[in-house]
């Protein structure tokens, strides 16, 4: 009894939508000429904006991976852009290394966001803030609030050949780069079915974390 009322709401669902689909596809055939006109002005107008959007991003430095040399910069970077990818490393750890690799390659393509990393040595104020015990750990800002964590390489297929298009996918789910992907699935890579699923870890401000426990085999600090 239960499966048919679920296969009936479904049913329902379906004819709802292709009822929408069918009213959205009859308004695009009756389009006139001056509807056209207005929809192409939008549409320049939104990539103007966008345009101007780049621009300011590239000239805040956005587009290229770079080092912040002290504490001090942390917060000024997380001032200015809305959205930053901070990873915390130490020249000893390869897996940090192994990071920067893939920060390098979505800094450029991902401009709306900053990518930056910073010594964890020369940072205690903000490894104590932040709870920061392994290495490497991406700390992901938006509006000045830290809104996720990636620890190590748990959460990225607890592996050292993971993608860069998994370390996109993760980033992403943190609402701090643009992603036209499936968030709820991890793209397939290296033989992964694509359907493991990862939670984002709550919301904590760039004033203090919930300690996390870690069984991955990543550095510690």
């Amino acid at each position: 009894m239960a499966n048919q009322m679920v296969q009936q709401q479904l049913g329902v669902a379906a004819k709802i939508i292709e009822s929408q689909l069918d009213a959205e596809l009859e308004r695009l055939d009756n389009l006139n000429e001056t509807d056209l006109d207005a929809i192409r002005r939008d549409r320049l107008v939104e990539m103007k904006k966008r345009s101007e959007k780049k621009r300011q991003w590239m000239d805040n430095g956005h587009g290229v991976y770079t080092e912040l040399q002290d504490e001090k910069e942390f917060f000024e970077v997380t001032k200015k852009s809305e959205n930053s990818v901070c990873h915390f490393y130490r020249d000893q750890f390869e897996r940090c290394k192994i990071m920067d690799k893939h920060m390098e390659i979505l800094s450029k393509k991902h401009v709306e966001a900053k990518f930056v990393k910073i010594n964890a040595e020369k940072a205690p104020f903000l490894t104590e803030r932040l709870k920061i015990r392994v290495l490497p750990t991406l700390c992901l800002v938006k509006n000045g609030k830290t809104c996720d964590y990636i620890v190590g390489f748990t959460d990225l297929g607890n592996k050292d050949d993971f993608s860069t298009e998994m370390l996109e996918w993760r980033i992403a789910r943190a609402d701090v780069i643009e992603y036209s992907g499936n968030l709820m699935e991890p793209p397939k890579s290296n033989g992964s079915t694509g359907r493991q699923q990862m939670a984002v870890k709550s919301k904590k401000t760039i004033r203090g974390r919930k300690d996390d426990s870690d069984d991955s085999d990543d550095s510690d600090y």
